[in-house]
């Protein structure tokens, strides 16, 4: 797997990718008002263009097939926007750009926070497999955010 940096002139296919990985979250949510689902194409634009969000993405054949962002607030990775083509789902791809991104993360982050919905059933397995704890809950709508968060482990070692 290549680690690509995206920018704001990917903002196009970043919001397609978005919007096809968040409607099943939607559907399992019962919350079509998502904020990646509402993002528009100019918040994507300069969310992709802020200095503080690192946005990353694994492309196959040309294709970009999955994405992750991290804004630095910090000392602490805030990470959101994990998605991965509904039709690669289930491959790795997700869990592999998390901890690629993670290790290309700026020196000073010394923390990884996310959150998910409580019925995202594969993220929330994942992101236990990759070592976040949950810190605690949040109501929305008539569901809850649940909140992980992981110390940072320095590999010494290349990007992944």
């Amino acid at each position: 797997m290549s680690l690509l940096r995206l920018g704001p002139a990917d903002a196009g296919e970043v919001l397609t990718l978005q919007r096809a990985a968040y409607v099943p979250e939607a559907m399992a949510h019962e919350n079509i008002d998502l904020p990646p689902l509402t993002e528009t194409f100019e918040q994507t634009k300069a969310a992709l263009g802020d200095p503080a969000c690192s946005t990353w993405g694994i492309r196959e054949s040309g294709r970009l097939v999955a994405s992750v962002r991290i804004v630095v607030d910090g000392g602490a990775g805030l990470v959101g926007r994990l998605i991965v083509a509904p039709d690669r789902q289930g491959h790795g791809l997700g869990s592999s750009l998390l901890l690629a991104a993670e290790d290309a993360a700026p020196p000073s982050v010394t923390v990884f926070r996310l959150f998910t919905g409580e019925r995202s059933a594969g993220p929330l397995r994942m992101y236990r497999k990759l070592g976040y704890v949950e810190t605690h809950r949040t109501p929305e709508k008539h569901y809850e955010l649940v909140h992980f968060e992981k110390p940072r482990v320095r590999t010494g070692g290349p990007v992944r």
